[in-house]
């Protein structure tokens, strides 16, 4: 309980350090603050953005400071960096963006979310694996997912003329020479070998020294790290982003949630293959929700523990609820132990408000 109460007082120092430098701040104020939430953490659920985004708003509000939903989100992304966890700023967007019934496609650089309605007739249904991983671990696999893909677009800067050294994400390759998904994975599987890259054959494909590497690739949180498998993060981002297109697409389609249930599962299935995020409790976990009659299943959140969510007709939510916590939760007590904040059915709410009393 102390450590947690210790990592909470961090977590909100660096949030404090992120407003302040944002709206250069040269007094900031106190706050008495009390703070509670229900969301479980290292469960894939963003319960780390949620304490950010809480934060940030807190801190911004003491401070009689507005700042736009789309700018703060900015400024939450950067702020959990200095946690030291290089995520991206999606769960932080959709804390502040997010819409009754939508889901929201996100786009950054600039940051942009537009709103997609989802089938009336689905209803989402969260399912925890009750295993946790911290992300900000020094050995945590997440950190090293972000420099396996930093990789790849050097890579691949780098072998058609590009400023490679300035390239640090997938999609700045793909916009750079203006490629398609389909042309951008057919790069990936001509340019880029299958199997382990080493540092040394890194060092000899960019033609740069170990301290280089270091500098333009590696982070503190994978300096030691011995090798990385490029191939397979190039071919699980795009072929995502290609299927969180295409679930877009369906806005309006009359087989939509049947449709939108495949492209889940098929994130799954390359989340769990190519990406190496999922877990042997996360594999068992989708499967059993797919032959509990969900259209389709898969991990939300890092991975590698933590929450599946599965979509799911609504009028078959309550024996489908029942089917996965026989064949899961009522395995194990210690998981029974914890069914009632385990399992639980919900539809997109609205984003982070002030509510004043």
């Amino acid at each position: 309980m102390l450590l947690h109460v210790f990592v909470i007082v961090c977590a909100w120092m660096r949030v404090l350090q992120g407003i302040v430098e944002h709206c250069q701040l040269s007094t900031p104020c106190g706050m008495d603050v009390m703070l509670d939430g229900c969301v479980p953490r290292s469960s894939g659920l963003s319960s780390s953005s949620a304490l950010v985004c809480c934060a940030a708003m807190s801190t911004a509000r003491a401070n009689c400071q507005q700042i736009e939903q789309v700018v703060i989100a900015d400024v939450c992304a950067k702020c959990e960096r200095y946690i030291g966890t290089m995520g991206g700023g999606m769960d932080q967007s959709i804390c502040f963006l997010a819409e009754v019934g939508k889901a929201k496609l996100i786009e950054f650089n600039p940051l942009k979310a537009t709103a997609i309605t989802l089938p009336d007739s689905v209803s989402f249904v969260i399912s925890n694996s009750l295993t946790e991983i911290n992300k900000a671990a020094p050995s945590s696999q997440f950190n090293v997912r972000v420099v396996e893909g930093r990789a790849a677009s050097q890579i691949l800067a780098k072998n058609h003329g590009l400023e490679w050294r300035s390239f640090k994400k997938l999609k700045q390759v793909q916009d750079a020479l203006g490629k398609s998904f389909d042309e951008m994975l057919e790069l990936v599987k001509a340019e880029i070998q299958p199997g382990l890259y080493t540092r040394q054959q890194l060092q000899e494909k960019l033609e740069v020294s170990e301290e280089e590497l270091l500098s333009v690739m590696l982070s503190p949180q994978t300096e030691t790290v011995k090798s990385f498998n490029v191939y397979n993060r190039a071919l699980h981002v795009f072929s995502e982003a290609q299927r969180v297109v295409k679930a877009a697409e369906l806005q309006g389609n009359p087989d939509a949630a049947q449709a939108f249930g495949q492209l889940m599962t098929s994130s799954h299935q390359s989340c769990s293959e190519l990406y190496k995020c999922s877990s042997v409790e996360l594999d068992e976990l989708t499967a059993i929700c797919r032959n509990a009659g969900a259209l389709g299943s898969r991990l939300t959140g890092a991975g590698w523990g933590g929450c599946a969510v599965s979509a799911v007709p609504s009028d078959k939510v309550d024996s489908f609820m029942a089917q996965v916590k026989q064949n899961y939760y009522a395995k194990l007590p210690e998981r029974m132990a914890r069914i009632d904040t385990a399992l639980f059915a919900t539809r997109p709410g609205s984003g982070a408000a002030y509510i004043t009393v």
